[in-house]
Formats: structure tokens, sequence, C-alpha cells
């Protein structure tokens, strides 16, 4: 079967790989829809090293097979790939800490023993059946697609939440960000101001109930405005670019938080003495937890966030390269693309 890989920056190849067949714990998954994620954009545009693993990891679909020693799953089960649930093993969870599970951070980061020798741009892959969550039955699988990335926002303003009418800041409205200013809102913030440079992504932010959405270059001074002169009480980093880091931080009043949600592995220019004036409090929040999966997806079946506006197309395996290229280009008009490898 052919697998789509990113092998080097702006490019995209098409490899064969044998069919896969189940571990004894674990199963075999035909894959409906596999979405595009920010990562998979900057390995694209940066060429660095990639681990094939999570190049599209935002996967769901059907199991077609499954391995001896597997109970809690069935052949026709609908699943997406997710994390194992905590091991309770590791050192983290030996001395309680089962919220940063080594095993389980492993497999968000494909590192694991049973990791796939690729990701979800595949018409099919093997999975450890742990990390298998069934999907709740009122979603789509268009929304069963977009589980993934929810979860990534789901986690992040679970571990920085906003306090009751709070004003937040949601810097970049790509499917991360647009996610996170939902849950924002679910969680009670009052005034959700989201910035981004595309235009078509500000309406749909506003569409999605940001309160306020302005142009990167007009954002110091409607934040300023908004809080008369104070700066937000919590803002959200969801670009995952080096001059971003400190923007987000200048947006933040004193003795305000900032969670950085978006992934950058470049290099970022700080400036100290402001984070010490502010005494901001500065927060990192990366993958998820098994119970973070369940809690996303009641968030979706129950229409607190909203996927379906977010989904602008979906294109084939043939059609990755494309893809991927025009949402790298900075000025594309869509939002979240999915693949179809069975197209």
């Amino acid at each position: 079967m052919q697998v789509a890989l990113i092998t080097d920056a702006e490019t995209v190849e098409l490899v064969d790989f044998p069919e896969p067949t189940p571990h004894p714990e674990g199963a075999v998954i035909d894959i409906d829809l596999c979405g595009i994620c920010g990562t998979d954009i900057h390995a694209y545009q940066s060429g660095r090293p990639y681990n094939p693993a999570i190049c599209g990891h935002e996967w769901t679909g059907v199991v077609s097979a499954v391995g001896a020693d597997v109970s809690r799953l069935g052949e026709g089960d609908r699943v997406i790939g997710a994390v194992p649930p905590a091991c309770g093993v590791c050192e983290a969870c030996r001395q309680g800490q089962s919220l940063h599970c080594q095993e389980s951070f492993l497999v968000a980061t494909g590192r694991d023993r049973h990791a796939a020798p690729h990701g979800g741009f595949a018409p099919r892959i093997a999975a450890h059946a742990s990390r298998l969550i069934p999907v709740h039955p009122e979603l789509s699988v268009e929304q069963a697609a977009q589980v993934e990335p929810t979860t990534v926002a789901f986690h992040a303003v679970r571990h920085t939440p906003p306090s009751l009418g709070d004003v937040t800041v949601v810097m970049g409205a790509g499917p991360v960000g647009l996610c996170t200013l939902q849950i924002v809102r679910a969680a009670g913030a009052g005034e959700i101001i989201v910035v981004e440079p595309n235009e078509a992504r500000r309406a749909l932010a506003a569409e999605l109930g940001a309160t306020t959405t302005v142009d990167v270059d007009e954002a110091k001074v409607v934040i300023q405005e908004r809080t008369s002169g104070l700066g937000a009480d919590v803002v959200y980093e969801c670009v995952g670019r080096p001059e971003t880091i400190q923007t987000a931080v200048d947006h933040a009043r004193r003795g305000g938080r900032m969670c950085l949600i978006g992934f950058t592995d470049s290099t970022a220019t700080i400036v100290p003495a402001l984070w010490l004036v502010k005494e901001v409090q500065v927060t990192g929040a990366i993958a998820y937890t098994h119970d973070d999966f369940d809690r996303a997806m009641g968030m979706i079946a129950d229409g607190r966030i909203r996927l379906e506006p977010m989904h602008t197309s979906t294109v084939s395996l043939d059609g990755f390269g494309d893809a991927i290229a025009d949402l790298a280009s900075g000025s594309s008009a869509e939002t979240k693309v999915l693949v179809n490898p069975n197209a």
C-alpha cells in the first residue's frame, strides 16, 4: 500500500509499505480520514527530521482486524488514534504524577515500542489496542477526524483555565486556536480576543464565539483599549512561531498568565526583564491524556464545540502534496483539510 510521508523541506513522497498485521495486543484500522496538522505543516516548511509515526496523527477509522489478546475492541468498531490511559507503573505514575505518564507521552510522540513506521496518511495502520478510543456514537466521521486537535486545545485550557469573566486572548485562528476559543468560552471567559492575520479565519473566529477579532498589526492597541491599558488576564499562544512567544507575554497584564500551545522547535528571543516585571505565569501544554479525549468528544457531541465550520475541504492521498503546500504558503483560504486515503 502507498503512504504519504514528509521526507524533506517542501517534499512529500508516496512510499510503498507492506500491508499491516495486528500485534497480539493490537489492531489494524482502515482509515477513513486523517487531518493535516500544524506540526505536519511546520515539518514540511522546515525539512527538519520528522518522526514518520506522527506524520498524520489526526486519524479515525474502522477496526478491520484484531490481535489474539484483544477483547475490548472488535472488527467494525469506529475508533480514533489517541493515547492509552496512564500506565500506573512508570516513575511518574509511581510518584503520583499520572497526568504526566511517561509511557502515555511516548505514544503521543510516536516513540513507543509499538509505534507504526508511518502515520495516518495511509489506507491502513496498525496500532496497540490501548491507544484506540471508541468514537462517541453521535460524532460524524468528519468530527471524529478532528477530535485529536480539539483534545490538544481541551488539554491546554484544562491546564490553564480562565476565571469567570476573564479577558482572554487567543493568538492564531487555525484549528487549535479556533477550538481553544470555543473551550475558553465554555469555561466562562468574558471577552475573547482572537489575533489572526487571515481575514477569512478572523470571520470564522467571530462565527465561533470570539467577541473581538483583530489583525496582528492592530492587536496591541485593541487589547489595551479593551482592558483599560492593563492587558489580558490569560493569553493562549496557538501559533507556534518563535516571534509570537514574546508577543504573547506582551499582551498579558501584570500578574497575568500565558499558555504556550503552539509547537516550535526553533530558538525564540524573549525579554526576561519584562517577564520578571510583569510577574507573568507562563505554562506549556502539550499532547493530552486519555480522559481529555473522552471529555473533548463529549463537548463536540453536545454542541459546545462546533467543528463543521472549520472543515473546509477533503483531498485524496494524491492531493496531499498540493494541499500541504497550500497550507504552508501562509495565504491559504483553507482552515482544516482532511485527507481521504481511499479516495
